[in-house]
């Protein structure tokens, strides 16, 4: 069983990611890198190359091809916007909405473009939240509340669902 972690850039997927994964003694996978080492480019050059809606559909399509045994999957927090690769994930294993307030993320995040967000020209981060909420939460199998919490507290909140699992 694989366990897919999504949500806001700045959330911890990454971060929450990795220790979940040596909780559970799982393989990790971060989705930006895959698809940079797939395409040999930058998140932040793919997405002014492609604009945000062609790297969108190359993230959806890399992602649906990710079909590992036994990991923790961090893909990019567009991912929501690919309906084969969420469609994909929900098949092969449960998908976690770490879910972190605006205000929280405002705090964590620096430059979006050089992190490789993918936000429509004038778009706000408050503006991509809003957007970008409901299907967070159409997607999740579980959500977890990461207001004002530890990562390690949610790797180990997230791991006892992994473990009620099995």
């Amino acid at each position: 069983m694989n366990i897919i972690l999504i949500g806001m850039p700045g959330s911890g997927k990454s971060t929450v990611g990795v220790v979940l994964a040596k909780m559970l003694g799982m393989t990790f996978i971060d989705g930006d890198l895959v698809i940079q080492e797939k395409t040999g480019r930058l998140l932040h050059e793919l997405i002014e190359e492609l604009g945000a809606e062609g790297f969108n559909e190359l993230e959806n399509r890399i992602n649906a091809s990710i079909s590992p045994k036994n990991a923790v999957i961090a893909p990019g927090g567009s991912v929501i916007y690919g309906r084969d690769a969420m469609e994909h994930y929900k098949n092969i294993g449960k998908v976690v909405f770490l879910d972190l307030p605006l205000e929280e993320l405002e705090n964590r995040l620096g430059d979006l473009n050089e992190r490789g967000v993918s936000l429509r020209d004038g778009q706000t981060l408050s503006e991509l939240y809003s957007e970008r909420l409901p299907l967070y939460r159409k997607y999740a199998d579980l959500t977890i509340n990461c207001h004002d919490r530890r990562l390690r507290d949610i790797a180990a909140e997230t791991a006892d669902y992994a473990r009620s699992l099995v």
